[in-house]
């Protein structure tokens, strides 16, 4: 058991520093990587040793000629583990990072309580045309002022219980409904308003709407989702880096567009990624990368959240696509 504990912290650590490092590399304008760990398997070596010492005394007097000084043994197992990694290439390498993610899967965190306003800042391009805002220098833009409103009353419909999400098939696709409770009390109604009129919604009887993905909706029962893929989420947290300045002005990258000092607290960086000579110590996750350190403090919550989220996404982002197994030859000893 403890050495499955052992295990996982180090695979955990791995990954973090995986991605901090792609978030850095992307920044720089470098191509990202990514290693899967494909197995584990564990190798036992038994190791024993015993030791004696004796002192030789030279005194004559002494009837004997010699005393044991120490005598002991001992033994110890060792593990020394066999990994192996799976380069993230080809076909997943396309759906995890380059593929929009799922709208069914982005609102199904929502039902399951993670933050709404977080979950729909981080992975939403537009919902219904209402644009968020982007930091990619081709699509770079701010956010439509109704955006960020849109998604505070998404957090407190979620708070008061009236989000919630319904799945069905039909043949072989999945569908997927986003419904909007009735008012359960006068500030519930005034924000179910408030995302009606957003997104030009119709609320009826019947408050289910269609989740599809693209930016126009074909009607007034439907939700049209523009979502980021994992490369768009990753870029957007690149811009959140404090590079320093002597790298922007030799033309190694470009000044950040998101900064601590932005006056709407949604314009600011998703992740504060520091940097410097050497990281902290007691830094939540620091990598080196060029001869600067980059990390993010153990003491930023915000910021933790958000990598930890990471993780939830990436694999919300796989596909189902079988990974190919390593071939391994393990020694019997």
């Amino acid at each position: 058991m403890r050495d499955r504990a052992d295990y996982l912290s180090a695979i955990g650590e791995s990954w973090k520093e995986q991605t901090l490092l792609n978030i850095v590399r992307l920044r720089y304008s470098d191509a990202p990587t990514f290693l899967d760990v494909s197995s584990i398997i564990s190798g036992y070596t038994l190791q024993g040793q015993v030791s004696a010492g004796a002192a030789i005394s030279s005194d004559r007097t002494t009837a004997v000629p010699f005393r044991l000084g120490t005598i002991g043994a001992g033994a110890g197992i060792i593990d020394r583990p066999t990994i192996s990694y799976t380069p993230m290439s080809g076909d997943r390498f396309t759906r995890s990072l380059l593929h929009p993610i799922p709208p069914a899967a982005i609102f199904g965190l929502v039902e399951a309580g993670f933050p709404a306003d977080l979950i729909l800042l981080v992975t939403i391009r537009a919902l219904n045309s209402v644009f968020n805002r982007s930091s990619m220098g081709g699509r770079s833009r701010s956010a439509d002022p109704r955006f960020y409103p849109l998604l505070e009353a998404f957090r407190r419909l979620q708070l008061s219980g009236a989000v919630s999400l319904r799945r069905e098939r039909q043949g072989q696709d999945e569908i997927a409904h986003l419904i909007l409770a009735h008012g359960l009390s006068e500030a519930v109604t005034r924000d179910l308003e408030l995302v009606a009129a957003t997104l030009n919604l119709q609320l009826g009887r019947n408050r289910q709407f269609l989740l599809t993905t693209g930016a126009v909706p074909r009607n007034e029962q439907e939700i049209a989702v523009l979502s980021r893929s994992m490369m768009e989420i990753l870029l957007e947290l690149g811009q959140g880096i404090a590079v320093p300045e002597p790298h922007v002005a030799a033309g190694r990258t470009s000044a950040a567009s998101r900064t601590v000092e932005a006056e709407h607290p949604w314009d600011r960086p998703f992740v504060r990624i520091h940097a410097g000579p050497a990281g902290p110590a007691d830094a939540f996750v620091a990598v080196p990368y060029r001869e600067t350190w980059y990390w993010v403090e153990d003491g930023d919550r915000a910021s933790k959240a958000v990598l930890s989220f990471l993780m939830l996404l990436f694999s919300l982002a796989e596909t189902g696509l079988p990974r190919q197994a390593p071939v391994l030859t393990v020694p019997a000893n």
